[in-house]
């Protein structure tokens, strides 16, 4: 079973406003709003590929219950979030023609020791039951800036893959206690080496700067360009087919969904690699946020190039 772990989960409601630009009104009828926070994405994906999932993390108020109640509606998805005081946040995606974003994303609730206690405890119970952990996203206010570095050593404790995909602070801290994964974008990338990356020799360099760390897999996003996967000091570049974007939101997440299939499924490394990229791409296809169609995946996965 995967175990997808959100800490900051949100309502992600999207807007398609052709033409946006601020300071203006505009009217659309075409909106959603969607079960949010980048583990959540990830959950609908893997289960999406025929996965069974456990979705977990810290939910509270009226915006948590409709959390759970939009996971209920997906088959193949259970969860099992530790409840807390104050209100799960809201996030806006505004998409323009041609898939131009604007994204409002709010902070979130403020946990409490207790709180956080109760979900430390709550995940070493989880980690025994689970074949891959994923963590993804922000990490909410009154938590250590270390809180993924802990996850991880509680996972490798059972010897339980943790697959990461944050930024800022928290992957800085998290690259330290060496997850199996982390999904970097090449800001993210620049941030943590502390320096610009020009060209796609630097960002090799860099990837392998944060493979020393112990990490298996560094898997380097460069949006609609592919990506550049590092692993075990062997390089290999990602070319994507060139599709009509709709809604790129999610698609990262997509493809970290991809990767935990594919390790679950001890596929060899450049199928994963094909899954995880054609995963990410069928997700920018779609309207809805952390959606994929699964004969859209094969096609992709036909298309996609591995050097």
């Amino acid at each position: 079973m995967i175990t997808t772990i959100t800490l900051n989960p949100s309502v992600d409601r999207s807007y398609m406003i052709d033409d946006f630009e601020a300071g203006q009104i505009f009217r659309t009828s075409s909106y959603g709003a969607t079960a949010g926070g980048k583990g959540l994405n990830v959950t609908r994906v893997a289960s999406a590929l025929g996965e069974k999932v456990l979705a977990t993390g810290l939910l509270g108020g009226k915006s948590g219950e409709f959390i759970e109640a939009e996971l209920d509606k997906v088959e193949g998805v259970s969860h099992d979030f530790v409840k807390i005081e104050g209100e799960t946040r809201s996030c806006i995606a505004i998409v323009s023609a041609g898939g131009g974003q604007t994204e409002i994303l709010e902070s979130g609730p403020t946990v409490s020791e207790r709180d956080l206690e109760r979900f430390l405890t709550h995940y070493k119970s989880l980690v025994e039951k689970s074949s891959i952990i994923v963590a993804s996203g922000s990490i909410l206010a009154g938590m250590p800036k270390t809180i993924y570095t802990d996850l991880i050593k509680m996972a490798k404790e059972q010897n339980v893959p943790f697959l990461l995909d944050t930024s800022g602070i928290a992957l800085q801290e998290g690259i330290k206690a060496g997850p199996t994964l982390v999904k970097p974008n090449l800001e993210e990338l620049e941030a943590y080496v502390g320096r610009k990356l020009v060209n796609e020799a630097d960002v090799v360099r860099a990837g392998k700067q944060l493979a020393e760390n112990g990490i298996v897999y560094v898997v380097i996003s460069l949006g609609g360009e592919g990506s550049i996967v590092i692993h075990h000091n062997n390089v290999y570049r990602v070319r994507l087919p060139k599709v009509e974007v709709i809604n790129p939101v999610g698609s990262g997440d997509s493809m970290v969904a991809g990767f935990a299939v594919g390790l679950a499924r001890n596929y060899d490394l450049i199928q994963t690699i094909k899954l995880a990229s054609a995963s990410g791409t069928a997700n920018a296809v779609e309207q809805s946020t952390g959606s994929i169609n699964l004969e859209k995946v094969q096609e992709l996965m036909a298309q996609i190039v591995v050097e």
